[in-house]
């Protein structure tokens, strides 16, 4: 479970969509032009900010871990009681941590520039869709990516729910080839087994 976290294209693309930089290390003018334009980006730089800096816990608190939930387990998620649901989370973000951040903190060192597109709002308001654009600098090769996020606001304000890159989305991925069969196999119980053992083999703390 989760072992796909490792590898993802997607999440190489993340480490990489830091606030945005001129080439002398600058800060270039954002799409957006007014702070409630900018709202759902704001989650995004958070979010990579404390990647960076190795401010853990303050990246994972960007993500939107119920809504994350819900995508991954469909109506599954609210037969798994409350203390099956909070500790999904814990796990899934503590995993996300250790397998992806230490490499994400790596390729920071070639981000040239990030360019964030206007995000477009749900019909509702309260959903976004945030383009990017990305280019790395790194010694043999000049990369361009293009990454799209999706965010939420919720009563905590905006909050990132899902990142695409190459039609490759982090959490479809992770819903169809492992929590639906594990879900099929054998329920909550089954999911959580395989999380589990993830998270020990990681080094994450039981509570």
């Amino acid at each position: 479970m989760i072992s796909r976290l490792q590898s993802l294209a997607l999440l190489s693309a993340l480490s990489l969509a830091a606030p945005a930089l001129a080439a002398d290390g600058a800060a270039a003018p954002a799409a957006a032009s007014t702070a409630a334009d900018k709202a759902p980006i704001k989650p995004l730089t958070t979010l990579i900010s404390g990647v960076r800096y190795g401010k853990d816990a303050l990246a994972l608190q960007q993500f939107d871990g119920d809504a994350q939930g819900k995508f991954l387990f469909g109506d599954d998620w609210q037969k798994g009681t409350e203390a099956q649901r909070k500790e999904f989370t814990r796990l899934f973000h503590a995993v996300l941590a250790k397998r992806a951040f230490p490499e994400l903190r790596e390729k920071f060192k070639y981000l040239q520039a990030v360019q964030y597109e206007d995000p477009k709002l749900g019909a509702g308001g309260d959903t976004a869709t945030v383009g990017s654009t990305i280019l790395i600098l790194h010694p043999l090769k000049k990369q361009e990516m293009k990454v799209k996020y999706s965010v939420l606001k919720g009563a905590g304000g905006w909050k990132v729910l899902d990142v695409t890159s190459l039609g490759d989305s982090m959490l479809t991925g992770l819903r169809d080839e492992q929590v639906r069969p594990l879900l099929k196999e054998g329920g909550w119980e089954a999911v959580m087994k395989a999380l589990r053992a993830e998270a020990v083999k990681q080094g994450v703390a039981a509570k």
